[in-house]
């Protein structure tokens, strides 16, 4: 946890606190494993999963695993990684991360160990806003430690950026990207890391063009296997520029180390889609639909320590802040016989800041042989508010309309704040842990206990609500590594964590029209998902570098967080149903349909509504293949099969979005003679399925392959050609849509719909040059 400060502090700290021996950075930097620039841009071998030590099973892979395929962004990495899904990300795109299938909101991401905030209500950080370029490694920790905050149910993403240790020189990186509408993309990087007077530092920046064209095809049904009531054409295109600069500077002080580190991600974005509905082969309605973007995400943070009583002093203070400004919107021009007869639109705009103080500070002792106690304490502050607003405009006849048909004079217009879009949210956390951990023989073990006492205050600023929660949770923790022998090893973990409620589901709000013409009301009083976890693997090392594990898990879910119908009616619904009794009608207000020939609508809201289980298995082999006379060629494999149930109002289902299973498989061959390698790596993820009030969805994504070749020129440069979906890939939906709960059970279709989303391949050139 650190406290942030601009570049050019940075810069200043490292020329005021640098006062030690320049000695000192060279001995660290040889523990840490300095590279130089050339063993970056130009890679002397094929590398292969890390085998990390310590009693936690934590998979790591460093950037050199994935770097052949130069990977755009850190999702374009973990794409290859054992049980990592994104089940809700369009083709193309690999931002929302679902370890072990689960919702993004079970799955905690961490840049250098430290909470991201990100755009989600679910408190989710989108990993594609971080390129691949400035990462040193990721690791996914599969269970939780007491040092660690308990908000990964599914496991955590520690993104570990370079810092001063990771480089000695620097490169840069070019190219373009190549689309299937010919569009072409532009990158560029620089990074440079070495010795300041006795401080280490890096420098890095980079900027990446985005683009992805899509088309979507959608047939809608009054029932599955009925009559088709329309079609639509959709063209998606998605533009954008990423901007990253990072920054770290470590510097001796005394026997100790003082770290500064930085890192900033400005992203600007265009969604454009239109769309086109056609009933019986007429063109009925025009859908031009827009958004525009823009985030910015950045952490800087200072990290000390010290010797101090026989172990380990650290102090870190941080601050993050996620900052967006997007307005998204459509309009839609209506037609009869092939002439325009009515049109209409809207737009939102979204403007809120997410900001997060962070501290913690914590001692280690040596109590003898390899025995070590910790003990800490982490504290957070955030804060989150922003403003929501929409405009709207409606026209009855046929064109000509002003450009701006907000001041129509033909117009009916209406402006003002979305429901809860004046907001604030506020949340406190102090989490005291103590952590037990020694090495006996061939055994490693980790013991811990964390208490994380939350307060919570959100408030509607517009209906001047506030609503509280406090909650506190003991999240125990144990890890075992034993060692068979010196190629074999065992892991068990048990641990406790926690999903808190999104940002959403916690308002004290009334959000109209939220699920078909349903309203949602929020519950602030809710408590968070607990889940006891058990994970048991065997790990084996194979030759020189290659690695095989299987990981077996299993997570008990209680105080499930689900969506359901409160029984009651809608005020507006009431007001209706009055003013038809008032016209002289009588009957009960099931006899009633309002003004669009619908029935009774009711609040829904959330509650904790019982227990659910997950379980899997994780196979994952990384290793060359000496063994059959080709040390010059490297494969990797991994399948994770991924199950879970939970009991709903319509019965027994799989967690929302987990997909089936997660299947990779890939190789790498140098021909050293040549300075020539190539490779390929396929990719297959299974069928996910959503069931919530009134709507239930099947997700299927066809396979993806890639392919690259590398030419080395000297000792300095290097040249990758990279094809991606080449067996342009498609997403597959079938939605089933009901506009009540009765419906729901009874089978009694509001709408069945069949969605297509597909987009081409990508082929991008690279060159790196090391100075």
């Amino acid at each position: 946890m650190r406290i942030r400060m601009s570049k050019a502090a940075l810069m200043s700290a490292a020329m005021v606190l640098g006062a030690a021996a320049q000695a000192h950075a060279q001995e660290a930097g040889e523990d840490r494993g300095t590279q130089t620039a050339e063993d970056i841009v130009v890679l002397g071998n094929i590398q292969y999963r890390d085998r990390i030590e310590g009693a936690p099973p934590v998979l790591e892979y460093g950037l050199d695993f994935f770097q052949r395929f130069e990977p755009r962004t850190v999702g374009d990495m973990l794409k290859r990684t054992p049980s990592a899904a994104f089940a809700g990300s369009d083709i193309g795109e690999y931002d929302d991360l679902q370890l072990r299938g689960l919702g993004a909101g079970y799955t905690q991401v961490l840049i250098n160990g430290e909470r991201a905030p990100g755009s989600g209500f679910d408190r989710t950080f989108f990993v594609d806003r971080i390129p691949a370029e400035l990462v040193e490694r990721v690791e996914i920790v599969r269970s939780s430690s007491a040092n660690r905050s308990g908000d990964a149910v599914a496991g955590a993403l520690n993104i570990v950026m370079r810092d001063g240790y990771s480089l000695d020189g620097g490169y840069v990186r070019g190219g373009a990207q190549l689309y299937s509408d010919d569009e072409v993309e532009g990158l560029l990087g620089v990074v440079y890391g070495g010795e300041v007077g006795p401080a280490r530092v890096l420098l890095g920046f980079n900027y990446q063009g985005r683009h992805n064209p899509k088309d979507k095809f959608s047939e809608r049904f009054d029932e599955p296997g009925g009559s088709l009531d329309n079609i639509e054409v959709q063209s998606d295109v998605r533009d954008g520029e990423d901007y990253t600069f990072n920054g770290s500077v470590f510097l001796p002080v005394g026997e100790g180390e003082l770290q500064l580190s930085g890192v900033y991600v400005r992203t600007d974005r265009e969604e454009i889609e239109n769309s086109a509905e056609y009933e019986g082969g007429d063109l009925t309605t025009l859908v031009p639909g827009f958004a525009f973007i823009e985030q910015s995400n950045m952490a800087f943070g200072a990290d000390f320590e010290h010797p101090l009583f026989g172990g380990k002093f650290e102090v870190d203070l941080g601050f993050a802040r996620f900052e967006e400004d997007s307005t998204e919107g459509e309009t839609e021009t209506s037609f009869d016989g092939g002439l325009a007869e009515a049109f209409e639109g809207g737009e939102e705009r979204l403007n809120f800041t997410d900001d997060e103080w962070t501290a913690s500070i914590g001692q280690e002792f040596a109590l003898g042989g390899e025995t070590r106690f910790e003990i800490g304490v982490d504290y957070s502050s955030r804060l989150r508010e922003g403003i929501a607003s929409e405009r709207e405009f409606e026209i009855d006849g046929p064109p000509p309309y002003a450009a701006d048909p907000y001041t129509d004079p033909n117009a009916e217009t209406d402006e003002g704040l979305l429901d809860g879009g004046d907001f604030e949210i506020e949340e406190r956390r102090i989490d005291p842990y103590l952590m037990l951990s020694g090495v006996n023989g061939r055994m490693q073990w980790e013991t811990g206990l964390r208490y994380e006492m939350t307060e919570l205050d959100v408030t509607d600023r517009d209906e001047g609500e506030t609503a509280s929660n406090d909650y506190n949770i003991l999240l125990p923790s144990a890890h075992l590594r034993f060692d068979l022998s010196e190629d074999n090893r065992l892991n068990f973990s048990v641990a406790r964590t926690v999903r808190r409620p999104n940002f959403r589901e916690i308002m004290p709000t009334t959000f109209e029209g939220e699920f078909e013409d349903n309203d949602f009301v929020g519950n602030p009083g809710i408590d968070p998902e607990a889940a006891w976890g058990i994970d048991v693997g065997f790990e084996r090392r194979l030759g020189r570098a290659g690695v095989f594990g299987v990981n077996l898990f299993y997570r008990d879910v209680q105080d499930v967080i689900e969506l359901y119908n409160t029984g009651t009616i809608t005020d507006d619904f009431l007001d209706d149903y009055q003013d038809w009794l008032d016209d002289g009608n009588v009957g009960a207000i099931e006899d009633f349909v309002d003004d669009e020939g619908d029935p009774i609508v009711y609040e829904y809201s959330i509650r904790n509504t019982g227990d659910g289980a997950v379980w899997g298995a994780e196979i994952d082999l990384s290793t060359p293949l000496t063994m059959f006379g080709l040390e010059d060629t490297g494969v990797f494999v991994n399948y994770s099969w991924l199950d879970s149930e939970i009991d709903d109002e319509f019965g027994s289902r799989r967690f929302n979005n987990q997909s089936e299973y997660v299947f990779n498989v890939g190789f790498i061959h140098d021909m050293p003679t040549l300075n020539t390698s190539f490779g390929a790596t396929y990719r297959q993820q299974g069928d996910a399925f959503t069931r919530i009030l009134g709507e239930e969805v099947n997700i299927s994504y066809g396979a993806d392959l890639e392919l690259f070749v590398e030419h080395r020129i000297g000792e300095r440069f290097s040249l990758r050609l990279t094809g991606s979906n080449l067996l342009d890939s498609s997403k597959d939906e079938v939605f089933d849509k009901f506009l009540t709960e009765a419906d729901q059970l009874a089978r009694n279709y509001d709408e069945y719909e069949l969605e297509t989303e597909t987009a081409g391949p990508v082929f991008q050139l690279v060159g790196r040059y090391a100075f």
